[in-house]
Order: C-alpha cells, then sequence, then structure tokens
C-alpha cells in the first residue's frame, strides 16, 4: 500500500463507504446463509423436537438476530475506520469473521445437519471466539466491544438452548 503524499500507511483510513460495504455485507450474507439453513428446518426438524420450558416463541428469534447482526456490523465498522497501520486492528478484523464463520457453521450444523451435537460442537468455539473478538476489540474501540456484549449473552443463551434441546432429545 502506498500512501498519500504527506501521510503514512498508519494514517490512512478506508472510506464510510468502504467500511460500511465490508461491515455490513458479511452480516448480511452470514444472516441468509443462516436462514437458508434454518428456516426450513423450523415446522418440520425443529418443531418435532421436545424443548426446555425456557424455550423462546419462535417470532423472538428475527428480531433478536437482527438487533444483533446490526451490533455487530456497527462494532465492526468502528474497527474498520481505524487507520490501516493500526496496531490490533487487522488481528482483530481476523478474529471478527472467524467468529462469523462459527455463527454460520452453528446454523448449518444446528439446523442443516439437524445436529444438536453437531450444534455444541460450532457453538462452544464460537462463545470463546466472541469472547476473543471483544478482548480484542476493547484495547482499540471501547463502544465496539461493547456493543458485542448482548451478541455474547444471546449466544450463552443459545449454548444453554442448544445443550438442553441435545440432552432431551438424545
Amino acid at each position: 500500500m502506498t500512501a498519500l503524499p504527506g501521510t503514512t500507511t498508519l494514517d490512512r483510513r478506508p472510506s464510510v463507504w468502504a467500511a460500511l460495504a465490508i461491515a455490513i455485507l458479511p452480516v448480511v450474507a452470514a444472516s441468509l446463509a443462516g436462514s437458508a439453513a434454518t428456516i426450513p428446518q423450523i415446522p418440520t426438524w425443529y418443531a418435532g423436537l421436545i424443548k426446555p420450558s425456557f424455550n423462546p416463541p419462535n417470532w423472538i428469534f428475527g428480531p433478536v438476530w437482527t438487533t444483533l447482526y446490526a451490533l455487530m456490523a456497527f462494532a465492526v465498522f468502528r474497527i474498520l475506520r481505524l487507520p490501516v497501520g493500526t496496531p490490533g486492528r487487522r488481528r482483530a478484523l481476523l478474529v471478527y469473521h472467524l467468529q462469523l464463520l462459527l455463527n454460520i457453521g452453528w446454523s448449518f450444523a444446528f439446523f442443516g445437519a439437524n445436529s444438536p451435537v453437531g450444534g455444541l460442537v460450532v457453538i462452544l468455539p464460537l462463545l470463546v471466539a466472541i469472547i476473543a473478538t471483544i478482548l480484542v476489540f476493547r484495547p482499540l474501540d471501547r463502544l465496539a466491544a461493547n456493543l458485542l456484549w448482548p451478541y455474547l449473552a444471546w449466544v450463552g443463551f443459545a449454548t444453554l438452548l442448544n445443550s438442553s434441546i441435545w440432552w432431551l432429545n438424545r
């Protein structure tokens, strides 16, 4: 990368539009991929599972995930807007995108493969990856890190729900 005259690579920031696209498009792709694996299974396979008493109604998942994906996109947008050479920025983006891949993977493991145990195999590393993302975002942008706490809380709840579904249906 070459810097503009009078600037260093450290000073260079992606444009607002580029950062918005890079923040939003992967989240939308994750949402669409997850929905493609999930939605067809809700009235069929998922409806036939024994669920714990604390299982939320199906309608709650859409608004919750929409909110969480919006928070994730805004958090990563803030990191993307940091100067390109900011120490830790590249690592933060790598860890963030890894957790996003695990997020997609859970939908395919749990719903796509009709496998609560497969979901557990993916959701446990997802929890670790979300914590890692918060930890690598924090020194760069405290707000970006804090925006991910609701996501961690929901995935923690989803882990309990996934575990309970596995236990009840083993």
